[in-house]
């Protein structure tokens, strides 16, 4: 076990594990920092979601708190004009090709998205961006579990537990840009890749792109 130190959130003096990442100190914490791909269990976190933005007394600009380790003295503020700014924009482009219809979603009220438009008072359905809405379809080829890539947010944490967890390898990303998506080997269907349906990727899934299917209808 790393040594204690002491750092301070949001004027909240705060004893943490030196080199623990900022993010998990602050959540533990009681301290809400938005975030969509990150996963306690990575060795590595990918900060892809460009949501956990804070800002350290010292550094130039801020960073992202899923890859900053914990210091003595550190002095960090989770909201500023910059960091909501980062934020907000982040957030704007992952709903602008995010399917809501959130009252019939099987996340609803469960839904990380959901959460951080409250406690950031941000839009679930902003106008400054067109809308490019995925028009993919679903699929339920599995016994177990459903896959709706028109809710996905390509955070990979389902592809994460694949790899890692249930270590299959039956899902990855493939494409770029505005095609990235989820996909099988040869883009099968899952009933035709390696998925063994444990189900490791529905349970980390964030949103509702993986759910089970005794949820679905609900």
């Amino acid at each position: 076990m790393n040594k204690k130190i002491s750092i301070t959130i949001d004027g909240k003096e705060i004893s943490a594990e030196e080199g623990r990442e900022l993010l998990w100190v602050a959540l533990e914490n009681d301290i809400f920092i938005p975030n969509l791909c990150a996963l306690k269990e990575k060795d590595r976190p990918s900060a892809s979601c460009r949501l956990c933005f804070v800002e350290i007394e010292g550094f130039p600009r801020p960073v992202t708190s899923c890859t900053q380790p914990v210091t003595e003295g550190m002095v960090v503020n989770t909201r500023s004009p910059e960091v909501d700014r980062l934020v907000g924009t982040a957030f704007e482009l992952l709903l602008s090709d995010h399917r809501l219809g959130c009252s019939k979603c099987p996340k609803n009220k469960a839904c990380a998205l959901q959460r951080i438009a409250k406690e950031r008072k941000l839009k679930l359905k902003p106008k400054r961006l067109d809308k490019f809405e995925k028009d993919t379809p679903i699929d339920d080829s599995t016994d177990l579990f459903v896959l709706d890539r028109n809710r996905c947010v390509l955070c990979g944490r389902c592809i994460w537990a694949d790899r890692h967890i249930a270590r299959v390898g039956a899902i990855g990303f493939s494409q770029r840009g505005i095609k990235r998506k989820v996909s099988t080997f040869g883009d099968k269907l899952l009933k035709d890749s390696p998925c063994i349906e444990c189900g490791e990727c529905v349970e980390v899934c964030p949103v509702g792109a993986l759910v089970f299917k005794k949820d679905y209808g609900k």
